[in-house]
């Protein structure tokens, strides 16, 4: 039989030679076949299974689906049907956008240094699978988290990733356009990767990218239509020591434009991405 190593091996040169476009997880061919093979196989990541023997079921499985990447493009998230975020592992599914967002480092470092307090709630705006609002629940496990989305589909599959991740005691999924459907409620963390791609960025997205749903990616001229809404709504929705995080990608410099006296914070983002801010109430600064 063949072993593990070696399929992840013809896998890579495969993916190499067919140059793919990367960002859904991985940017580069091999990282991107060690997650299809140990997607399909299970086996540990872990340098001592590279020796195990891969049947050769298995082998046509991952050669099958390696085939569909390659010739049409399709993210391997929606291949396998599931995505890793911030340490954490999350069903996905053509229809809701795949988690990457650079947030994650700040969740798994608990937002610190600007977070002194552990939050008491938490809401997660345009929550898409719902990755962002319950990596938080698992990082502050007494906090009462809310999942916003205004897609259906996306309301829905949330909804099985918090039963998937056994919080339904703390985590709720609202289907809501923003806070319209929220009532009064104040939050100690806001935290959104919202809609925000412009519209010269969205002509010439790669074909892996028109894969996912466009009116999770598409915002506008500036790419700013969802985030103009949200700091409009945020002095209503922020508690009084409260912290705003919120991705902006690529759209940060019409971002700055916009907005030239917020006091917007640019965490270094170590692990790769941009355009991620804080905002902080005034009495949290």
């Amino acid at each position: 039989m063949t072993s593990l190593g070696e399929v992840i091996d013809q896998i890579a040169a495969r993916f190499k030679e067919n140059n793919l476009c990367y960002g859904h997880g991985s940017d580069n061919s091999w990282d991107e076949a060690v997650a299809l093979v140990l997607g399909v196989t299970e086996f540990p990541d872990d340098e001592a299974a590279l020796v195990e023997p891969v049947s050769g079921e298995l082998q046509r499985q991952i050669n099958g689906m390696a085939t569909r990447r390659i010739e049409e493009r399709i993210p391997l998230a929606y291949l396998l049907g599931k995505a890793n975020f911030a340490g954490y592992e999350f069903l996905i599914e053509p229809g809701v956008v795949i988690p990457r967002s650079p947030i994650a480092q700040l969740v798994v470092e608990r937002f610190a240094p600007w977070l002194i307090t552990d939050p008491r709630n938490i809401v997660d705006v345009c929550c898409g699978s719902g990755c962002i609002g319950i990596a938080c629940a698992r990082q502050f496990p007494d906090s009462a988290v809310l999942l916003i989305d205004n897609d259906p589909r996306a309301v829905d599959l949330a909804r099985r990733n918090v039963a998937l991740h056994r919080l339904s005691d703390r985590v709720t999924v609202l289907n809501s356009d923003l806070f319209a459907s929220v009532d009064d409620q104040v939050f100690d963390v806001v935290v959104s990767n919202p809609p925000y791609v412009d519209a010269v960025d969205m002509s010439s997205l790669p074909s892996e990218y028109r894969h996912e749903p466009e009116p999770g990616l598409a915002a506008g001229v500036d790419g700013l239509d969802i985030i103009d809404r949200l700091l409009a709504e945020l002095p209503q929705r922020l508690a009084a020591k409260g912290t705003f995080v919120c991705e902006v990608g690529g759209s940060a410099p019409a971002l700055l434009r916009k907005y030239p006296r917020l006091p917007f914070i640019w965490p270094d983002l170590l692990d790769g991405g941009e355009g991620v801010f804080l905002l902080q109430s005034p009495s949290a600064r």
